[in-house]
């Protein structure tokens, strides 16, 4: 997407927008409340959510909350509610208020008031507060009185409020419970109220009795209030009550279906519906058997497609869950049906072929989850029947733009490349069929179709070169026009044909596509077409492609970028051209790589920006720049066997010195350090890779196997040459057989493998070193140098971006100013911190704990050194602290008893859910100063002084002579 790419350079930060500091945005914001016009007391009133989302921290939000409490007390009824909104926009803000008794005090005053309006504002907003204050006895009063107030409004707020506060606090649920079921069972509560109250049990799940006694309620009001609306709020409550209570999912389940089969109004077996989809999401596994079966009855038996589909898209989703397996298991004691036998497979047959796409999609997945979860005795005439299925909707679907139409479409390729992917000897057939649909297609459907190919292509290799012949054909004729599904069509065509060909593109789809481009397309859509052959290692196309966009970009940065981009693909272009056993050309190839990585990586760093500063970017470059060089001085290492010889007496000096490596001369003191520098090489990707919390899987997968690259090439010159009865081959066993997800890592594990296959043979048979030793140490390079290196996403762009902010105290007045403490004393360090999200927060990993890792080093030393134990001259402590809405906090004890200055240094890491740390930083430092307290400074003069008066006399008495 066209903004996802600028998010790669701009961060989300506003760009070039005037810091102010937090105080003088309050201070602004204050003067507006202090006005005596109306409209701009609101108008400053509103604008409070955007500063809070500008400086999250509770200094600035605890005295905001007690401005805007203070014109809540005093304020107009729209102001007050105003102020309620702002409240209910600032949620996650609200745990930050420091001071929050005397923020209830000021809110609460206005329940006293005889406005029935201002009351249930009040109302409102103590229910929006009840996080922060859910055992409130005064709150939880006026609630229960205002629920027997005569005014409308009131009792509705207090609904609100009390519905707030039972999901909080339990004492209050169970309090409000009686009350509740008084009201709703009462006669001369009005039916509207009764059906505002009735969704109020659904918080009653705090402990079993609650949950059993509001369950016989809801019992009794479905069967004594049988209106359709009574019979909607009342079964909506029941399941929601259900899902937070666990135990009642299979009893609710039951009388889902029975209303669904039994209940002849459409409303009502819609909410069921949508009820059971609820219980699919969050129960599956409690489905049993009986109850798909009578779901599928019910689905075979309706007339009506709207509630076909909804019964269907309750089946598709159990349909990719463990529920499928019980539905298809044998019962105990009967025989067994066939899946193509089942009801479930019949229904899912007979909707693929239905006249409304929906249902027709929704059957497609219940059949293709059903083949792949099915075991494969069982399953070829239903194979067969899926592939059909899917075959006739992606014959309707796809000369059909409507959105519907294309959303089907969507579904429909999904699961076929779920299908492909467990069963991939229906591939062939299947990517023939697309290929043949291709032609007939609109442009839209065309698009999602190359993806589809692209998927099969990337998992099964082998057919791309059959794809080839018509893809390019099709690229000579596909863009008349250049609208933007046109331009799409474009990136997408050459993305399958990137894929198909295996990153080596013949010259003569080379021009196809650069002739295609040149008639008509955009100067974003030639870039992003560049960013895939660099991402498929088709560098020769991309070069040439970053130099033809060089000049036409609007800044200097962005043609900086594109520089350097083109230097890199020059660069990776030169080593394309390496030959097996050639290795005088190898060397000049790398040389040749590297100048074009010096000019590209200068032209990057002046592309960076203080808001932008492609860290990653740099970081990466860097370490292919060091490890081509590291792999050049491998192949002249090797060169040296030739030239300088080991020594006839080298034998001797091995046997005398006792160090066995002597007998290979001067060359196994140059490997040593080789190994060593690849393995620093190998720690330093460990480290970019755990630097990257934001990267998407395939960029970490590539940085990984830069690393694995590393450690093999370190691993080799130890099997080889240094050590080869140490060196193990088994742990390396298992490397071919898990399903790679990209050409760039299928190529280098078949490399890994060959490598580590020729080593082996090789140490076993030979002594070292011999020139067979050099010779496959040379090839392993070469090896490695020929798999074209891939530019993953997030060398282009950012989907996610998380970071974290800290604020600590006590902070110095002025920033070169050290804090002042006394040695006697420990310091209380409290440390603050602020998650901040981009636009997509989560998408790849969410923070599950901060790890903060406080410690200080001593700068300066000011008083005498004592004898002071080692552990207390420097602290280092480190915590570990959970989040909540994107707020923490902590705080440190730390002990400076040694006088002078300390550099007291607060770094964060984050711990992602699956318990993996990343080093995102940021790293923050203050200053110390640690004084002597007054009394030991006293002590000290007093001991000084004593110690001067003793010697005085003496030396009065030697002064005579």
């Amino acid at each position: 997407s066209r903004k996802g790419g600028s998010r790669s350079f701009l961060s989300e930060a506003a760009y070039g927008e005037q810091e102010l500091d937090a105080n003088s945005a309050l201070m602004e914001l204050d003067k507006g409340l202090r006005s005596g016009k109306l409209g701009e007391q609101c108008e400053a009133v509103v604008l409070f959510p955007k500063l809070f989302q500008k400086y999250p921290f509770p200094i600035l939000i605890n005295s905001a909350f007690l401005k805007l409490a203070d014109i809540f007390r005093l304020g107009n009824n729209f102001l007050r509610l105003c102020v309620l909104k702002v409240t209910q926009q600032s949620e996650k803000h609200l745990e930050k208020i420091l001071n929050v008794d005397e923020f209830v005090k000021r809110v609460f005053s206005v329940i006293h008031s005889n406005d029935p309006v201002a009351r249930a504002i009040t109302l409102r907003m103590l229910g929006s507060l009840a996080s922060i204050i859910p055992e409130r006895k005064n709150a939880h009063h006026s609630i229960r009185q205002s629920l027997d107030s005569h005014d409308n409004v009131e009792v509705e707020a207090a609904i609100f409020a009390a519905a707030s506060f039972s999901a909080q606090s339990k004492d209050f649920a169970a309090g409000i419970c009686n009350k509740i079921s008084e009201m709703i069972q009462g006669l001369d509560t009005p039916v509207d109220l009764k059906l505002k109250l009735i969704p109020m049990l659904q918080h009653m799940h705090h402990d079993a009795n609650l949950a059993s006694s509001s369950r016989e309620l809801l019992q009794q009001l479905v069967t004594s209030y049988p209106s359709t609306p009574m019979v909607i709020v009342t079964l909506h409550t029941f399941t929601q009550l259900a899902a937070s209570s666990l135990i009642d999912i299979p009893k609710q389940l039951q009388l889902l279906l029975q209303y669904l089969k039994d209940d002849p109004r459409k409303a009502v077996k819609r909410l069921a519906i949508q009820d059971l989809k609820l219980l699919a999401k969050k129960a599956p596994h409690l489905w049993t058997r009986e109850n798909t079966q009578t779901l599928c009855e019910c689905a075979l038996t309706s007339p009506y497609n709207s509630l076909k589909l909804g019964m269907l898209a309750v089946l598709s989703t159990l349909s990719g869950t463990i529920a499928i397996k019980q539905y298809l298991s044998p019962v105990t004691g009967s025989s067994s049906v066939p899946p193509r036998l089942t009801d479930l497979v019949k229904l899912a047959q007979e909707c693929c072929y239905h006249s409304n796409l929906a249902v027709a999609a929704h059957g497609v997945i219940v059949l293709t989850n059903i083949s792949i979860s099915c075991p494969e005795k069982d399953i070829v005439h239903l194979e067969q029947d899926t592939v059909l299925g899917v075959e006739s909707l992606l014959m309707l679907c796809s000369q059909d733009s409507s959105p519907s139409a294309q959303a089907t479409l969507k579904t429909t390729l999904t699961s076929l490349v779920q299908l492909l992917k467990s069963r991939p000897h229906l591939s062939q057939s299947a990517v023939e069929f697309l290929l043949g649909q291709l032609h007939s297609s609109c442009d839209s459907s065309r698009v999602l179709m190359c993806h589809a190919l692209a998927a099969i292509a990337t998992h099964l290799p082998v057919l791309g070169d059959g794809m080839l012949g018509d893809l390019v054909d099709l690229y000579r004729v596909a863009s008349h026009s250049s609208t933007d599904k046109q331009q799409e069509l474009l990136v997408s065509l050459a993305t399958v044909i990137f894929v198909a060909s295996q990153s080596s593109l013949s010259a003569e789809v080379k021009m196809v596509i650069k002739q295609q481009l040149e008639n008509v397309a955009n100067g974003w859509t030639v870039y992003r077409i560049a960013r895939q052959a660099s991402r498929m290692g088709c560098h020769e196309l991309s070069s040439e492609l970053y130099q033809s966009l060089r000049t036409r970009v609007a800044s200097e940065h962005f043609y900086f970028w594109l520089n350097s981009l083109k230097e890199f693909s020059q660069a990776e272009q030169c080593l394309s051209h390496v030959e097996d056993g050639d290795y005088s050309a190898a060397m000049s190839a790398i040389a040749e790589a590297l100048r074009s990585y010096q000019k590209g990586i200068a032209s990057l760093t002046a592309a960076s920006t203080p808001l932008s500063p492609l860290t990653f970017q740099c970081e990466f470059v860097k370490l292919r720049i060091d490890t081509l060089q590291a792999l050049s001085q491998l192949i002249c290492t090797c060169n040296s066997l030739k030239t300088s010889p080991p020594p006839a007496i080298a034998t001797t000096i091995a046997l005398t010195s006792g160090n066995d490596l002597q007998r290979c001369g001067r060359i196994s003191m140059q490997m040593k350090v080789s190994m060593d520098e690849f393995r620093s090489l190998a720690a330093r990707y460990a480290d970019l890779h755990q630097s990257s919390f934001d990267a998407d899987y395939a960029t970490l997968r590539n940085v990984e196997l830069q690393q694995q690259s590393c450690l093999l090439v370190s691993h080799v010159i130890e099997a080889l040459i240094l050590d080869p009865q140490a060196a193990s081959f088994q742990e390396y066993g298992t490397l071919g057989s898990f399903q790679t997800e990209s050409e760039y890592e299928r190529r280098m594990m078949s490399v890994f493998n060959h490598v580590l296959e020729e080593v082996e043979g090789l140490s076993k048979k030979h002594p070292p070193v011999s020139y067979l030793h050099t010779g496959c140490l040379c090839d392993a390079v070469i090896a490695l140098l020929k798999v074209p290196l891939s530019f993953q996403r997030y060398f282009f762009q950012k989907l996610q971006s998380t970071s974290i902010k800290l604020a600590l105290s006590p902070s110095p007045r002025t920033p070169t100013e050290p804090i002042p403490v006394q040695n006697s004393q420990q310091l209380t360090l409290k440390v603050e911190g602020v998650v901040q999200h981009g636009s997509t927060p989560g998408l790849f990993r969410k923070i599950q704990s901060v790890c903060l890792n406080v410690t200080s080093i001593l700068q300066s030393k000011t008083g005498p050194d004592y004898k002071i134990p080692l552990d207390s001259k420097t602290n280092e402590i480190e915590q570990r602290v959970e989040p909540h809405n994107d707020y923490f906090s902590t705080q440190f004890l730390l002990n400076f008893s040694i006088l002078g200055t300390h550099t007291v240094t607060v770094e964060a890491s984050v711990v992602d859910e699956s318990g993996i740390e990343w080093k995102t930083g940021p790293k923050t430092t203050v200053s110390v100063k640690s004084l002597e307290d007054p009394y030991s400074q006293q002590l000290r003069h007093q001991l000084q002084q004593q110690g001067g008066a003793q010697s005085a006399p003496q030396r009065s008495a030697y002064a005579r002579f």
